[in-house]
């Protein structure tokens, strides 16, 4: 489920996979970078955002063999379809995918020969097609990861409004979460115990029962699908610590500087200047 943040590699998010990457160093004063950037691959850059909040929300989650679909597969696909009114779970479902090798199993947990073992993931993936059916828009710790595993084999593409949980959502301040927080930490957070090394599917109802404490759950919501932009931080180098502490990331996906998707209010909201970046432009 993240980008390259400088910090430990936990067990507790799909983003653990980065740490099979090194991360990228900090920039140096003489190499303060003069370039935008390409494409945000943001999925809510994709797909319209809804113009209400969602009655249904499809919370899922997925775990694979590595880190990019040109070179790694999907090998577990979990979903719950959650009420937001009622707060209530409607149907879930969790099925794994056939994989001749899993080198992240050290991450997951699954073992490759396990997913070729008779099971009807067939059918596991008619009833997550049903699930999106239902779903007005589809709720991700870590969208941006996520959403590129769908409409590749045999994962349908998919045209619903993403919100990241991880990014998208202000969790309120009295939480005491830290920008971008782990699906652990927001677990703990919110008094939901911490019971199992995470699967796509565990993640998922830390997720929902998240979302069950959160009184102001529409008002969350709603903030979290404001129209946003991609922003690159203008700091000095000394200063770049501002930067992260504002779930800026360095290199990702803006190459050599800290950038972030914003709302306009967000960015406004900030104590240092941003600089719109332009989608699919790159200066060099």
């Amino acid at each position: 489920m993240t980008g390259p943040i400088e910090e430990q590699p936990s067990l507790w998010q799909q983003s653990d996979l980065l740490s099979l990457v090194s991360a990228t160093p900090a920039l140096s004063p003489a190499a303060q970078p003069k370039q935008v950037v390409a494409r945000d691959p943001s999925p809510s850059n994709r797909y319209p955002q809804p113009r209400s909040t969602p009655s249904n929300l499809l919370i899922l989650d997925t775990e694979t063999t590595g880190l990019e679909p040109v070179s790694a597969q999907c090998i577990e696909v979990g979903a719950v379809l959650f009420h937001v009114p009622s707060r209530s779970v409607l149907s879930q479902v969790s099925f794994l995918l056939p994989a001749a090798a899993n080198p992240a199993e050290h991450v997951n947990g699954i073992a490759a020969e396990v997913t070729r073992l008779p099971q009807p993931w067939q059918a596991g993936l008619q009833h997550f097609l049903a699930l999106l059916a239902g779903a007005d828009a589809v709720l991700a710790h870590n969208a941006a990861f996520d959403a590129k595993w769908f409409g590749l084999g045999p994962l349908p593409a998919i045209d619903k409004p993403w919100i990241c949980s991880m990014d998208d959502i202000e969790w309120p301040p009295e939480r005491h979460l830290r920008t971008s927080p782990s699906v652990r930490d927001l677990a703990l957070a919110y008094g939901v115990p911490v019971w199992a090394a995470h699967r796509a599917l565990t993640d998922c109802t830390y997720l929902v029962q998240v979302l069950e404490r959160c009184a102001n759950l529409e008002d969350l919501l709603k903030a979290a699908m404001e129209p946003k932009l991609l922003y690159r931080a203008n700091l000095p180098y000394a200063e770049r610590h501002k930067a992260k502490q504002a779930g800026f990331r360095w290199n990702e996906p803006v190459r050599g500087a800290w950038s972030r998707r914003l709302s306009e209010r967000q960015a406004l909201a900030l104590a240092f200047e941003v600089q719109r970046v332009e989608a699919d432009s790159q200066v060099a």
